[in-house]
């Protein structure tokens, strides 16, 4: 009998078949990038001078500077209500049984199978001054004249947090699942309440699956361009529809790639503190 073939060392697999992943990063993702930074180094629209002028004009003007800090703020915004109401899901998805598993599973999925222009003019009909809201308020006998929730701050926030919503829970369900149930009847097993157990015990456990929902939450809601225009309309301005602005509109190419550089460095610096933050929630995901 001949002996067995010997294994093959699966590290030998690895190029090659990265290798089709790597090119079609290059070209579609690399050459874009850098084709936006050449084009923003050039200080007049037809590219013939080099420089940095559409960087100067962009950190000096304080109508640009307001529009990106709008963004990064409603950013924060969204993610904040994402997480205050996706938490309470995950946790009642821990505590209930399989059949109402599915069904929270399945609402939460939802939203992912529906397109999100959909969503986003479902959430003008529910916002406008005739919408759902407005109409029960009127029949209620609350308000006597519709109020302004459309192409507004709260508006613009509110519809972008139920579009998130998935990206929020997703993650905290499964940093939940990994939670020992154990663990809470320990807790108030040695005298600690609720409240305390959830601060002391679930929250920091779970602190993975928080920095994972917010990443995704917080890049998800600064970029999403038809739900901030759509429900935002032309009284709020921010990063993603300057951009189209300034290339579309305008027509100035070098002054949109700078915006796009400078937002995609805010962005990164704002990836690397969530980063940071779930570097050190490591230890206590661990410990689960």
């Amino acid at each position: 009998m001949g002996s067995a073939p010997a294994s093959r060392d699966v590290t030998s697999y690895g190029m090659g078949l990265a290798a089709p992943l790597a090119l079609f990063f290059l070209v579609f993702f690399v050459a874009p990038l850098l084709q936006l930074l050449w084009l923003s180094l050039h200080n007049d629209t037809a590219a013939l001078h080099w420089g940095l002028g559409q960087y100067l004009h962009f950190l000096t003007d304080p109508f640009s500077l307001s529009v990106l800090g709008s963004t990064l703020l409603l950013g924060a915004e969204v993610t904040a209500v994402c997480l205050v109401l996706g938490f309470p899901i995950a946790c009642l998805y821990q505590r209930v049984g399989p059949k109402l598993q599915t069904i929270i599973i399945l609402i939460v999925l939802l939203p992912l199978l529906t397109s999100v222009v959909v969503r986003t003019f479902a959430w003008i009909v529910i916002l406008g001054r005739q919408g759902i809201i407005n109409a029960t308020l009127q029949s209620l006998g609350m308000i006597d004249t519709p109020i302004k929730l459309l192409y507004t701050q709260f508006g613009v926030v509110i519809a972008l947090a139920q579009v998130q919503m998935p990206l929020m829970t997703l993650p905290l369900i499964t940093a939940l699942g990994r939670i020992d149930p154990n663990l809470d009847d320990a807790s108030c097993s040695l005298g600690a309440g609720s409240w305390r157990t959830f601060f002391r015990v679930v929250l920091p456990l779970s602190l993975p699956g928080v920095i994972a929902g917010c990443t995704l939450t917080y890049a998800a809601a600064i970029t999403a361009f038809i739900t901030q225009s759509l429900i935002g309309g032309g009284q709020m301005l921010f990063m993603p529809m300057y951009l189209y602005q300034q290339a579309s509109t305008l027509q100035n190419w070098p002054f949109a790639s700078a915006i796009s550089i400078i937002f995609l460095l805010a962005v990164l610096a704002v990836g690397s503190v969530f980063t940071t933050l779930g570097r050190l929630s490591r230890g206590y995901g661990g410990a689960s």
